[in-house]
């Protein structure tokens, strides 16, 4: 669809407007992302504005927008003008809106509304404030045991709920955990109910976040919840030490380094009750490794010591 064909439907200005490329970094072989270049008080549709554009992938992105209705700011996930057409992207879109509606949970980021239909499919979102998790990571360096403790604890719950309801989120990862008030899980894009797995032709996931029997397409038969764990470990992993745990793997030129090697130890720093869970969710057998419930019952005596560490902290800096 070409977005200058859009005009006299109430989409505003923006829609009139060719929209622009997205600059590529020299020698990236990632195709080239199309964007829909709305200016700040453009209409996505009537009674939701856009702000600005806070991110997005292959498929769609994703803006903050005023709505009108909800009077609030809220993120508006678009499918790309090039994508709407594509039956493959309406269809995944869709699915993401279905899985949404089914995982109303506190650690879970909520949608409003799903627009499937018109010129401009896209999700409403509920707006987080806070960073992700891999900008506090990348700003701040590790976690504090007293920082990593609540929010394994938050993922566990929202792990929990998911793989309790049937679901498996496939693509767990710093970048899509929002550091807010509560943390929260977003981008449920490629989640998958469990009897839709062995229709999956190709892996899907986060090459450094997926767990071993993810990466292979003889083995994705075998994907469930421990999937899952595996990747909130790498998760935690990275929060605690700053590193990957399969950085040290660099070196052999794989894709996929947790096939054919064991992670690192974490830095002596790490408090063993924190690193012998942590490495149990990154077990190479799925069935070694803790189910969301349990690794939540490890860490949750761990709670209020994390409590007091970080009142210790507070009161030593108003000093």
């Amino acid at each position: 669809m070409n977005p200058e064909q859009i005009s006299g439907d109430g989409t505003g200005a923006a829609a009139r407007r060719p929209p622009y490329l997205l600059s590529m970094s020299a020698g990236v072989s990632e195709p080239t992302k199309i964007s829909w270049a709305f200016d700040d008080g453009d209409e996505i549709m009537p009674g939701r504005y856009a702000v600005h554009l806070l991110g997005g992938g292959t498929r769609a992105e994703a803006w903050v927008a005023w709505d009108a209705r909800l009077h609030t700011l809220v993120v508006a996930k678009i499918l790309r003008p090039d994508h709407v057409d594509n039956e493959s992207s309406r269809a995944a879109l869709a699915r993401e809106a279905r899985v949404l509606a089914d995982l109303q949970h506190p650690a879970i980021v909520r949608c409003f509304e799903a627009v499937l239909d018109g010129p401009r499919p896209h999700l409403v979102l509920e707006s987080l404030d806070g960073p992700r998790l891999s900008t506090l990571i990348r700003r701040f360096g590790p976690l504090a045991p007293e920082q990593l403790v609540p929010l394994g604890l938050e993922m566990c719950s929202a792990l929990a709920f998911m793989h309790n309801s049937g679901y498996v989120h496939l693509d767990v990862k710093p970048r899509n955990l929002v550091m807010s008030a509560t943390p929260r899980l977003i981008d449920l894009g490629i989640a998958r109910r469990r009897e839709e797995i062995p229709a999956l032709g190709s892996p899907l996931g986060t090459d450094s976040y997926m767990a071993p029997e993810q990466c292979r397409v003889e083995t994705l038969g075998l994907l469930g919840p421990p999937a899952d764990m595996w990747a909130l470990g790498v998760v935690l992993y990275v929060a605690a030490a700053g590193r990957h745990p399969f950085a040290h793997a660099r070196a052999l030129e794989v894709r996929h380094p947790q096939l054919v090697t064991a992670p690192a130890p974490l830095p002596e720093r790490v408090p063993a009750e924190l690193a012998g869970p942590i490495l149990g969710c990154l077990q190479a057998d799925p069935s070694q490794r803790p189910t969301a419930a349990q690794l939540s019952a490890i860490l949750e005596p761990q709670l209020e010591n994390a409590r007091q560490t970080a009142r210790r902290r507070l009161r030593t800096r108003r000093r």
